[in-house]
């Protein structure tokens, strides 16, 4: 098992790193102006001494998915080693109840199983496991994190709205189009979606210039409608409140997103996104090489989210690459989508598969030493 420190159940302070490069294809809470500087080490992770190709671990628990990346460092960023990836919604039923359910609990752990067993078959020496807003939410959050630590003994921590939106630009912003001045990084995810304007003038990574974390990821925007509950009239009313609910929470920001930018960049990271690109080239099954690093025309991306929201959930399910595990989310993330294009009109849209992972990954790297 990789070396792993029993968290605090308070939320983590942030931590950083560098962007190294993996290849161009390689709740309206607070906001902030600045970054925290980082503390020594990331809770939920201890150094190892010695240098070389030891192998490293991010886990990524969300809302809906659960995520694990273990990679190498290599010269010019990292190798991948191996991945998981599973849909648990976590988050299920959360908003009705304010906890997460038996059995929500009980896929994730089954989940979390297999991400420790990976750990120790691939030697895994240093990993950090964060959980995001499910726990910030639920009122078991804490139980549940020391259930997961007893049972698999990954020792996940719940990282602020602030971190999440920090990794999620450390792990993807090497996708974003070449420029200078503002541009607009987000994370649609099950339970938030953060929102991060950065400033990408110079080299390495951007410097985030404001953020906004909105309550309403594809699960939490689901469940307050009900949007497969109705006639096509009734669903077209529902996405409208679902555009109307993620607007009035991105408004703080909107207020101060910065006006007449010549160049407006956009780029995003999620299930969302890389389905809705996979929909756009029209593919039969995902293709991650063909979709991270893709920059496809908003207008193809809000045709697309309004064709699948007058669509039947029986006929998304039979769409390729969304399938019954995503039909019943997916027009949660289109109204999303369209609510964050709303604010910040892009022509192009640079979609990135690859996050909150990659980012830990570059932060440990960095504080262990290793030069990418």
């Amino acid at each position: 098992m990789a070396l792993q420190s029993r968290p605090s159940p308070q939320n983590s302070d942030p931590s950083s790193g560098p962007s190294g490069r993996q290849g161009r294809n390689g709740r309206g809470e607070g906001s902030q102006t600045a970054v925290v500087p980082p503390p020594a080490m990331p809770r939920g992770a201890i150094p190892f001494h010695g240098r070389g190709r030891r192998a490293y671990a991010a886990i990524d628990l969300g809302t809906n998915n659960c995520r694990l990346l273990i990679a190498k460092p290599s010269a010019d960023g990292f190798i991948v080693v191996d991945a998981f990836s599973r849909i648990v919604r976590l988050g299920e039923g959360l908003a009705a109840t304010g906890c997460i359910s038996d059995a929500a609990i009980d896929r994730a752990i089954a989940a979390l199983a297999i991400c420790a067993d990976k750990l120790r078959r691939r030697h895994v020496t240093l990993a950090r496991s964060v959980a995001t807003e499910a726990c910030r939410r639920a009122s078991n959050g804490t139980a549940f994190i020391d259930r997961v630590y007893r049972e698999t003994g990954i020792a996940l921590d719940i990282i602020s709205a602030q971190e999440e939106a920090r990794l999620a630009v450390m792990g993807c912003h090497a996708l974003l189009e070449p420029g200078e001045g503002p541009a607009l990084i987000f994370d649609i995810g099950g339970g938030s979606t953060e929102l991060v304007l950065v400033d990408s003038t110079g080299t390495g990574a951007p410097r985030i210039v404001d953020w906004v974390s909105a309550p309403w990821g594809v699960v939490s925007l689901t469940e307050s409608e009900l949007f497969d509950h109705g006639d096509p009239t009734e669903r077209a009313a529902a996405y409208a409140r679902m555009r109307a609910r993620v607007a009035d929470a991105f408004s703080p920001l909107a207020t101060r997103l910065p006006r007449g930018v010549s160049d407006i960049r956009l780029l995003g990271t999620s299930g969302t996104v890389t389905t809705l690109a996979s929909v756009h080239l029209d593919l039969p099954r995902y293709d991650r090489q063909a979709i991270d690093g893709l920059i496809v025309p908003s207008s193809s991306m809000r045709a697309i989210s309004e064709r699948l929201s007058t669509m039947p959930l029986n006929l998304r399910q039979k769409l390729p690459c969304i399938g019954t595990e995503r039909a019943d989310l997916v027009v949660a993330g289109c109204a999303i989508l369209e609510a964050i294009l709303d604010i910040w009109p892009a022509e192009r849209l640079g979609v990135a598969d690859r996050g909150i992972r990659e980012g830990i990954l570059r932060g440990l790297m960095d504080r262990d030493g290793v030069k990418m």
